[in-house]
């Protein structure tokens, strides 16, 4: 009777989600968490990728650094913590400093910070007359690149659908009220309204309802290969 009670209480508590882990609520996303690396890890990565640029195999570098394969191994797949000195032997023959050894573990993760309004302003001539654009970061490396604007549409603003460009865009609407098309939709948004598309489709505001109005558009797309 009594496993009956505990089945019966484990599929309620199923039903209702189990309670989460701490470490299931570092965040809200569905990105992969990012694996911090050692510096044991860091350090060997680092030797093996030397190693393997200068065209040295395990065993040419270890004879020559006057350490066992077996050692030589392990520090490279970030087993042990190797001693000073056979860190400096190690860096003498791959012929680098000792400091290049950690590069990779001190490399700083980039991050932009933009106080308010000291973004860059663009703003639109022509057809596009009245869309004023604030750029609020950038990304200065990795394989993505992300581009977050402030739009302010001025009440000399024209609607203008044309745009279309690579990637994924993301629309937060702050103020004001718009009718905005993407292909072969429109879209009322209204202040708190969020709209996110794939941007190779013709898209932009078709009627400006209420101006001046504001909205976040994110873009987001691959970054060429330099």
């Amino acid at each position: 009777m009594a496993d009956r009670r505990q089945e019966t209480s484990g599929k309620a508590q199923a039903a209702k989600g189990a309670e989460p882990g701490a470490e299931e609520l570092s965040t809200g996303s569905g990105a992969p968490v990012a694996n911090e690396r050692t510096l044991e890890q860091a350090l060997g990565l680092q030797v093996r990728a030397t190693r393997r640029d200068l065209d040295l195999t395990v065993s040419d570098l270890a004879s020559a650094a006057g350490i066992s394969v077996g050692m030589l191994s392990k520090i490279e797949n970030g087993l042990i913590s190797p001693s000073l000195a056979t860190l400096q032997a190690i860096s003498s023959v791959l012929n680098v400093p000792l400091s290049t050894l950690f590069s990779s573990f001190e490399e700083k993760r980039d991050c932009s910070f933009v106080p308010a309004g000291q973004g860059v302003h663009i703003e639109r001539r022509g057809t596009k007359v009245g869309h004023q654009y604030e750029l609020l970061g950038h990304a200065l490396g990795g394989e993505v690149a992300v581009e977050p604007y402030l739009i302010t549409l001025s009440e000399e603003a024209v609607p203008y659908t044309g745009f279309h460009h690579v990637g994924i865009e993301f629309i937060h609407m702050l103020s004001g009220e718009v009718i905005y098309r993407h292909g072969d939709r429109t879209y009322h948004l209204r202040p708190g309204d969020s709209l996110m598309f794939d941007s190779a489709a013709t898209h932009g505001p078709e009627e400006l309802l209420v101006r001046p109005m504001t909205y976040l558009s994110i873009i987001v797309y691959p970054r060429a290969p330099s």
